[in-house]
């Protein structure tokens, strides 16, 4: 069984360095550098770390959360959420996400506290806890004139909040891309007397008692809210351009829910016309249709943007090549396993801020990334799906892996992520309680019981 490589001797280049955000990235982030010796300070709005899994039932005054610059709300989580992947697999690689004490919740899909609960002990574990400053936003990051360091001003949260000037050797981005929400365009919504929101304000069913209620979206978030929804609506409809065969038809299981294709207009009637040439009347809309990358304290000149929801220019989806490496970005990457994936990226920028592990020169990662969005191009991919990994997440992976000279991800993690997969869509209503892969579950168990013995 392959171990890993010894953690890395610190750099004798020392580097004050701000992380943007206390969650799984930004915690796996300040341990990496802190590894490596370099100083770290991270910023975390919020007054826990956890990031996004931190469950609050307060929402944005808007229920669609469309003005940035209002929206306060940091978790996009529902009260009744469980992961949708196996806990032996989500953990991060050196930290198995395995039950810990009593109190918890040892399901194989376990909720959202538990998720947290994991995210606190990995924070203290580490001693990660004294490198981060609570309720405190980033409110600009920015270049020096000189161009070598970067300027982060911040201020505490609340009224009267203490302001800071700081200049640091590096900026890493953390900050998430669960709270800016995506609307779906619909048209003839602004005439139609409804009510909307996105699944970004999305707590509990209690408000949809006896509604008609139309979920927008075939993603993890669809599928749960749209079921938990249906407990107490009247009746649900999902609207989804993956929805395939004849339409609309009722979902099996469901006697009060419908799938049917997209929404093709709304009107002032009430009623909402899908493509499938079905007419309802409905209450209410949720938005389930994602989310923006959003950096709004983050000032380059130009060098990077955010167009139609691809970050640009990004080297391997972490460093803008002209900025290369003191900026970078942990975490864009989605359809993943995300805490084994932001780990490798984090040994990967440690050891290149450190001068262990050297970046190509400025015109070769703008080379790489140019053929990165011609291979999208040619698979027939928007912009918007630029970090859409379902394809090859384990090959980026892996590569990461490489680069640090840590061995390939498990081959139990990876086909545990599959079958996982398949189950999901085998059995969407019950598959975080019945699977069929005991087999990979042994196996993960024996692999971190190896870890214990090597640690």
């Amino acid at each position: 069984m392959a171990s890993f490589a010894p953690r890395p001797i610190p750099s004798p280049l020392h580097l004050r360095l701000a992380v943007v955000g206390a969650g799984a990235a930004g915690l796996v982030a300040a341990r990496e550098l802190r590894r490596e010796g370099h100083g770290v300070v991270v910023f975390e709005r919020g007054a826990f770390v956890g990031g996004t899994w931190v469950y609050t039932p307060a929402v944005e005054s808007h229920s669609l959360g469309i003005d940035p610059a209002r929206n306060i709300v940091h978790s996009s989580l529902y009260k009744s959420l469980r992961t949708n992947l196996p806990r032996e697999s989500m953990g991060f690689l050196d930290y198995p996400f395995v039950p810990r004490g009593s109190g918890g919740d040892a399901r194989r899909f376990p909720s959202h506290e538990e998720v947290l609960r994991y995210l606190e002990n990995f924070a203290e574990e580490f001693g990660l806890i004294e490198s981060i400053r609570f309720r405190t936003e980033v409110e600009r990051v920015e270049r020096e004139v000189d161009g070598k360091r970067w300027i982060v001003k911040s201020r505490e949260v609340g009224g009267g909040g203490e302001k800071k000037r700081e200049v640091y050797d590096g900026v890493v981005v953390c900050n998430g891309h669960y709270t800016e929400p995506r609307i779906a365009e619909i048209s003839g919504i602004d005439a139609w007397p409804g009510n909307q929101m996105h699944s970004h304000n999305y707590r509990v069913p209690e408000p949809f008692v006896n509604q008609a209620v139309i979920v927008i979206g075939s993603s993890a978030s669809a599928v749960d809210i749209s079921r938990d929804v249906a407990r107490l609506a009247k009746e649900v409809h999902i609207a989804s351009r993956s929805v395939t065969g004849r339409v609309p038809a009722k979902v099996p299981s469901y006697e009060n829910m419908w799938f049917h294709s997209t929404i093709e207009r709304a009107d002032r009637d009430g009623s909402v016309v899908f493509h499938d040439g079905s007419l309802v009347y409905a209450d209410v809309i949720i938005h389930c249709t994602g989310y923006k990358y959003y950096f709004p304290f983050l000032e380059t000149n130009g060098v990077l943007t955010v167009d139609d929801n691809r970050v640009s220019p990004l080297y391997k989806h972490v460093f803008p090549p002209q900025l290369a490496p003191s900026l970078s970005f942990i975490g864009l990457p989605w359809k993943v396993i995300p805490f084994p994936l932001v780990e490798l990226q984090c040994k990967w920028l440690a050891g290149i801020l450190s001068g262990r592990i050297e970046l190509p020169l400025e015109e070769e990662m703008l080379k790489d990334v140019k053929a990165d969005y011609q291979r999208l191009e040619m698979k027939g991919w928007p912009k918007r799906y630029a970090h859409n990994f379902s394809d090859f997440q384990f090959e980026y992976d892996d590569w990461l892996a490489e680069q640090c000279g840590l061995p390939p991800v498990e081959d139990w993690r990876k086909e545990m992520y599959v079958v996982a997969s398949k189950n999901r869509v085998a059995r969407p209503e019950v598959y975080r309680d019945e699977w069929d892969d005991d087999h990979l579950v042994e196996q993960s168990y024996k692999y971190f019981e190896n870890l214990v013995q090597l640690s």
